[in-house]
């Protein structure tokens, strides 16, 4: 017998039963799946209620179950759930070469004790980090500025992911950026989402993934290969 589905739920292979026979196993990766649809699955507002019992239904399953899917995603899934959205971190791309800069410090900065002349070496490097949001590729470009031994990012605003960083940023420090009336508004953004056949979000799904992103444009493969490229020009 077919079962209802409704919400065009995935089709999965039982790989058995539990102990006491009360609802159906899965494989981990599947389980992942089971997961993730509670999520991102769109539901009319209406329906909610019977979404859940929905699920269970199809898959056979308890709330034992899907609290198990929840610890099998958090620990081995290479993707987060942010709200009704999936954000995964893709790869990077170095963009041309080092571009050296010259830093010259004011009379207040040369009298820091930290400071042992009035120039420190300087960089700025064209990047990209790449970023999925459920399973569409979107990218994000940046200036890296490393200075010493610290670094600081400037994003473009081309894509949807650096026109929602613009716009957050805007809203946190409108008194400190001149352009910000400039920044896409949330009606704009999700109107790029849409055509991408994103979802569309509320400030603060935007802000969480705009954080997410923030925490991810870096990370150590990156930094090896950024720190072979300072040990090459000095």
């Amino acid at each position: 017998m077919t079962k209802d589905n409704p919400y065009n739920f995935l089709p999965l292979q039982p790989t058995g039963r539990n102990e006491t026979d009360t609802a159906n196993t899965y494989a981990p990766e599947d389980m992942i799946k089971i997961y993730e649809q509670q999520f991102l699955i769109q539901v009319p507002e209406e329906e909610l209620t019977g979404f859940l019992p929905a699920l269970k239904a199809f898959y056979d399953i308890d709330n034992h179950t899907l609290d198990v899917s929840a610890v099998i995603f958090e620990a081995i899934a290479d993707s987060s759930i942010i709200y009704n959205h999936k954000i995964k971190v893709g790869g990077y791309q170095l963009l041309g070469g080092l571009v050296e800069e010259v830093i010259e410090y004011d009379e207040d900065t040369q009298n820091d004790d930290s400071t042992d002349s009035e120039e420190i070496q300087a960089y700025t490097l064209e990047c990209q980090r790449t970023f999925f949001i459920n399973d569409v590729e979107i990218p994000y470009h940046f200036n890296l500025f490393i200075y010493g031994d610290g670094y600081s990012t400037l994003t473009k605003k081309e894509t949807v992911l650096e026109k929602m960083y613009w716009f957050v940023r805007g809203r946190f420090e409108e008194e400190l950026l001149d352009d910000s009336k400039d920044n896409d508004s949330l009606e704009s953004i999700n109107e790029q989402l849409a055509s991408l056949g994103i979802a569309a979000m509320d400030l603060t799904t935007v802000d969480e993934i705009v954080s997410y992103i923030e925490g991810s444009i870096i990370d150590d493969a990156m930094v090896d290969e950024l720190n072979k490229l300072l040990d090459d020009v000095e």
